[in-house]
């Protein structure tokens, strides 16, 4: 089952600290998003294995925007 990851609120991505292939645990760091002048962290909302991401470095996303996708 797919669990999708998703921005919880608008902002630009600052990181990535995992990988395609990667094994995370849930509560795992996933994602860092600048946001309202914050660097706030994404989290996994479970335990699995990154299936996809769809963001890079750089780019704004808006409040609920898929961001990876763990299987």
């Amino acid at each position: 089952m797919s669990m999708e990851i998703t921005a919880p609120m608008p902002g630009k991505i600052a990181g990535i600290t995992v990988s395609v292939g990667n094994q995370v645990k849930e509560e795992d760091e996933v994602i860092i998003m600048d946001a309202m002048k914050m660097e706030i962290s994404v989290y996994a909302p479970g335990a699995g294995t990154v299936k996809e991401i769809k963001v890079k470095v750089g780019d704004s996303v808006n409040e609920g925007q898929v961001l990876a996708i763990l299987e």
